[in-house]
Parts: C-alpha cells; structure tokens; sequence
C-alpha cells in the first residue's frame, strides 16, 4: 500500500495490481531471479515492438475500464496501437498552466518526494539509498547543487505520460546515460536500487526564476522509452519537452 498527500493534506491510498504483482515478484527469491532476464535490452526492444503493432490495439479499452480512467480530458480519436493510446494527448483548454513567475510548476502528472542535499546526503527510495554523483555519472556536477533539493516524481501507469518544461530557460544539450532498464515502481526498490541500473537522459535549464535547474527522465521496467522532442536553445514555459513509452516512469529535478 502506497499513501500520497495531495497540496491540501488529502491522503490517498493505492493498492494496485501493478504494485501487488512487484510486491510478489520481489518478495521472493525465486521472483528475484528471474526478474533479471527480463530487464535486457532485447527484451525491452521486442515488448516496444509488440506494444507498438496494431494488434495491442486490442488491450485499450480493457485498460480503461480496469483502471478506471476518465477519458473526457484527452482528445477523442481511434488508437492505433497500445503506445499509441499510452501516448495520448491532452485536448486544448483541458489542463490549465501557472503563469505565474514565482511559481515552481510540476513538468509532469505524479507522486512525488522531496530530498535535502548536502555533503553526506542519500537519497533514500523504499529502502535503496544511492548519491547525486551516482545518479548523475559526473561528480562535479553532483557537487554543484549541494545545499539545494531533489524533486523525485514518479508516474503511474494511468497518469499523462507526456512532461513539460517548467518555466522559461536556456536548455543544455543533453546528455544520456545508457543503462540496464529496470522498474521506477518504489516495491522493488527493497530488492534492487533502480536509478543506477536505468537509462536516462538529463539537461539543465538556466531558468528565469529558479536559477539552473537540471531535468532528468528515467527509463523504467521494459519499454522505458524515453521520447524527447529536438532540443532547442530557449525553452518556454508549458512547452511539451518529450514523454515516455510505456512502463512507469520518472523525471528527476535537482534544484539549487
């Protein structure tokens, strides 16, 4: 069972079946070792090509109905393909956008968490505690944001699985960080730490009103794709930057 606050104090509960299936595969040895095999890339490649196809088309309104999603906000059409619908697009005019400066604006639909970082900081998920040079590859830079804070937000199968800028800003070119793909879910975290194992992609954002923020999307168990628009040199706030294939997924923010 996973408890979440929303910005007024209102705690929900999910109990999911994807949480209870990790809950089983990663609560026994023999689930353990199997997991293992099924994280390779050729595995990840022939799922994206299955989820791709116009048979998985089939499973979409299943999904719906099991997950209990309300379509009214996304534009209505026929989908092609289960990543096809996974990829959905939000109608105009449904989701409203802060404008305002000041304000610090989520770039995704999520739960999420929010870690301190100073010199002897671990970031602690469901047991698994790694550092910023760890997660970033490149100490230096982990260095850079001591004393600032990690935004940790973490997607759900039934959440908008396409993600934003979140205010104006000169962007970076990117860097990705090729790994062995691995569930972002915070239940198998108790098995094995995720961040270290899963491919991602980061750049920083010199931003109008935050200083220079560094955005992170991370793969996830399977088809953790990771799907960003051509870069650019200025960024608005609001403006699509990519989204994810399927399988839960997270962004990163580390914010100094």
């Amino acid at each position: 069972m996973i408890r979440t606050a929303d910005r007024m104090g209102h705690i929900t509960e999910e109990d999911s079946f994807q949480n209870n299936l990790l809950e089983k595969i990663y609560g026994s040895v023999a689930g353990r070792m199997l997991i293992r095999p099924l994280v390779t890339p050729v595995v990840s490649i022939a799922m994206g090509w299955i989820l791709d196809s116009r048979l998985s088309a089939a499973v979409v309104k299943p999904f719906i109905r099991f997950n209990h999603l309300d379509m009214s906000d996304y534009e209505k059409r026929k989908y092609i393909s289960y990543n096809d619908f996974f990829k959905r697009k939000i109608r105009e005019g449904a989701r409203h956008i802060d404008m305002e400066p000041g304000h610090f604006i989520s770039p995704c639909d999520c739960r999420a968490s929010v870690y301190p970082v100073d010199e002897k900081a671990r970031l602690h998920i469901k047991q698994t505690e790694y550092t910023i040079e760890e997660l970033l590859r490149n100490p230096s830079l982990g260095k850079r944001y001591q004393g600032g804070y990690v935004w940790v937000l973490r997607l759900c199968v039934q959440d908008y699985h396409r993600y934003i800028y979140p205010d104006n800003a000169l962007e970076s070119g990117r860097i990705r960080i090729p790994g062995i793909l691995h569930t972002v879910n915070p239940v198998a975290n108790d098995a094995y730490p995720i961040y270290k194992e899963n491919s991602r992609e980061y750049s920083l954002l010199k931003t109008e009103n935050f200083r220079t923020v560094l955005m992170m999307e991370v793969g996830a168990l399977l088809v953790g794709r990771i799907e960003n628009r051509p870069g650019k040199a200025f960024v608005k706030r609001g403006d699509e930057k990519g989204n994810f294939a399927f399988g839960g997924s997270t962004i990163v923010l580390i914010i100094y």
